[in-house]
């Protein structure tokens, strides 16, 4: 969280994820803020009020909220990345694609790229899926590239600090499919 006291994050549970909320200091205690459903990628919102996380239902993909005050559930987008001036309330649109759902945005630390989430359609022969891959692009929506090509979903990026890495969730590298956090050089 901003104020580094709470953790969000999401858990396997049977044929879904779930998103708890869980004390930095102690960590045992843990807040359900979702349930019954594919839910991943939570992070907060700066003022600590909204909790921001990608849904995945039927082969969509879309961004969503949890109110942290009265538990209101709202649902911002299905599949496109856009931006908007609070100033002026105009919105722009930075990274739609027909074929590909996009979530979970995150911007460098130098305020130059945006990296998130996308569905890539992997097909061998008669077998096709949707799979998620990270993505990356100027805030302006140039400079679009795929990062990762695997078979095994890649999901929750996050930059460090210094923005010379990117942080993620994947199942690659594992026989029994379960997730571990990998790096990559950006």
């Amino acid at each position: 969280s901003p104020d580094g006291k709470q953790i969000v994050f999401s858990e396997a549970r049977g044929k879904t994820n779930q998103i708890f909320q869980t004390s930095a200091d102690k960590g045992f205690v843990c807040r359900q803020i979702t349930s019954g459903n594919m839910d991943y990628s939570p992070i907060y919102s700066a003022d600590m009020k909204l909790i921001f996380f990608a849904r995945q239902e039927n082969k969509s993909i879309s961004i969503w909220s949890h109110d942290m005050q009265n538990n209101f559930l709202a649902n911002y987008s299905q599949g496109e990345i856009w931006k908007v001036n609070y100033e002026t309330g105009v919105e722009e649109c930075i990274v739609s694609q027909p074929d590909r759902d996009f979530t979970s945005p995150s911007i460098s630390p130098d305020g130059q790229w945006l990296l998130f989430v996308g569905s890539s359609k992997i097909e061998t022969g008669s077998f096709s899926y949707y799979n998620t891959d990270l993505f990356v692009s100027r805030l302006d929506g140039t400079g679009f590239a795929q990062l990762t090509y695997h078979a095994a979903d890649d999901l929750s990026p996050v930059w460090s600090k210094d923005g010379r890495y990117i942080y993620f969730v994947s199942q690659r590298g594992n026989k029994e499919a379960k997730a571990n956090i990998w790096r990559m050089t950006f």
